[in-house]
């Protein structure tokens, strides 16, 4: 198994304390700075020039996270729908100005849709629906830019639906992200397949992977190695992967970001 090359999740006040790392070998890095609403409407120039200034200097593959929090991609209430869509945008434009080619949004599938799928007559067709009314415009507009959108999976349990949703939009422009933690607790809250088998099933769709660890009760963000994850599985079927992905990793504390690549570079599996 080839050794992979992976970088980081970082607010771009980070980024100096771990650039030698980071520069030196070009590796991806994700900024999180444009993840809210005061974000993208206060100080929004000052942000995007500070973020330029700290990545003068960066070679490797670059993206960013895009908003989340309360802007669920497919919203019920038609007066919300075009908020979020303009939320996007917003992001969108951020990432196009500090010149990020990915962009993270999250998966709108959750263990409640997959358990009542039968239940509700047209329940995804109708989904679908919001989904593509608050994202056609995004796509396009990443089209535009030569940006790529990833879809996170947070709640999902079967890879293959969120993997659906995203092929049904037949652009280049929207793709899949996998957090490694989130496919690890929905394995264990809700009968999901192994993280290595979310990896497979995204195949030559994958841009983009969150490496995390956890504990299969919460969302622990933890370097690898300290949580119950299986990273040589994981590992193997990301070196089987043609696509190339982002492979970040998003810890809660990123002073530990050593600390997890050392676990990882002990197995063998990164650089």
């Amino acid at each position: 198994m080839t050794p992979l090359k992976i970088g980081a999740c970082l607010k771009t006040s980070e980024i100096a304390d771990h650039r030698d790392w980071l520069f030196d070998a070009a590796r991806d890095i994700e900024l999180q700075d444009f993840m809210s609403h005061v974000a993208l409407t206060t100080g929004f120039d000052d942000r995007i020039a500070a973020a330029k200034t700290a990545l003068d200097g960066h070679t490797g593959r670059l993206g960013i996270h895009g908003p989340f929090e309360g802007l669920d991609i497919d919203n019920k209430d038609s007066e919300l729908r075009p908020i979020i869509t303009a939320r996007f945008l917003k992001a969108l434009e951020a990432a196009d100005r500090i010149g990020a080619r990915q962009m993270v949004l999250h998966s709108p599938y959750t263990a409640w849709y997959q358990n009542n799928f039968f239940s509700f007559p047209g329940y995804a067709e109708s989904k679908i629906g919001r989904i593509h009314q608050i994202l056609d415009p995004v796509v396009r507009a990443a089209e535009n830019m030569g940006i790529t959108l990833v879809i996170e999976n947070i709640q999902d349990v079967r890879p293959e639906t969120r993997r659906a949703m995203v092929d049904g939009f037949g652009s280049q422009a929207i793709a899949l992200s996998i957090d490694t933690g989130h496919a690890q607790l929905a394995r264990r809250m809700s009968g999901a397949p192994p993280v290595a088998d979310f990896i497979t099933d995204a195949g030559a769709q994958l841009a983009h992977v969150h490496l995390q660890d956890v504990d299969g009760h919460a969302d622990r963000h933890w370097a690898p190695g300290e949580g119950e994850i299986e990273w040589t599985a994981v590992f193997r079927a990301l070196a089987a992967c043609e696509s190339d992905p982002h492979l970040v990793l998003e810890l809660r504390d990123n002073a530990d970001i050593p600390k997890g690549f050392r676990a990882l570079s002990d197995l063998g599996v990164v650089i």
